[in-house]
């Protein structure tokens, strides 16, 4: 099956004579599973079994159906989104940059950045647009690459950007990101052009609880130490 209307069609046959035989089960279930259905495909095609229902009984029933879909379609939304699979990328090359700009495009709620230096003006922008778009954005960095040339950590605590400086003799060396509060970007990659076009880095995002937690964790004590 290639969509959900040819599904919904297969749907409405088999209510034909009210049963669904064994064999129409079977074939459903290899039509669900020969495709990568999307969440909101599969609550569609739910929603149009109760439809395709509710036209066929009389009004009590069709009142009782009712009160099942929404009852289903509350305890679908209380379920764990499923994570999002573990993802590696290296450079050189473009991979790692870009794990970098869609982690930070896809945030809606907060995000935290901790990296020894940002001057990637890609990253930059996609940082500029998730603070546009009300996420909550916080930034640890060093100081030691602050006033390089190409840097861009001024401009964006001056965009508005909550930014934290580590101003020890040490190194805040770190280079990971976090966005609302699930998805994890960690690596060696520096948040620079040169990583993507000569380094040999690495990028992995991550949705691992304990990990996630880890880093949280640790975002939250250096916030909380260079405040």
């Amino acid at each position: 099956m290639s969509d959900v209307r040819e599904l919904t069609k297969r749907l409405e046959a088999t209510l034909a004579d009210g049963r669904l035989s064994t064999e129409e089960r079977r074939a459903l279930s290899d039509a669900l599973a020969g495709a990568p259905w999307r969440v909101d495909q599969l609550s569609g095609l739910r929603n149009q079994a109760f439809e395709l229902l509710k036209v066929r009984v009389d009004p009590a029933a069709a009142s009782l159906l009712a009160w099942l879909d929404g009852v289903v379609r509350t305890i679908d939304q209380a379920r764990p989104p499923v994570p999002a699979p573990t993802e590696v990328f290296f450079s050189p090359g473009p991979d790692c940059k870009a794990a970098i700009v869609k982690l930070l495009s896809q945030a809606r709620v907060s995000l935290e950045v901790c990296v020894f230096t940002i001057s990637d003006d890609d990253i930059t922008r996609a940082i500029l647009d998730a603070h546009g778009r009300q996420v909550v954005v916080r930034i640890i960095t060093d100081d030691d690459k602050r006033n390089d040339t190409g840097s861009d950590v001024d401009h964006l605590a001056r965009q508005g950007v909550p930014v934290r400086i580590d101003r020890t003799e040490a190194h805040m060396h770190h280079k990971f990101a976090i966005a609302d509060g699930a998805r994890l970007l960690n690596g060696s990659f520096n948040w620079t052009r040169s990583a993507s076009r000569v380094n040999e880095e690495n990028v992995m995002v991550t949705s691992e609880v304990a990990a996630v937690s880890a880093f949280r964790g640790e975002f939250e004590r250096l916030w909380q130490s260079l405040g």
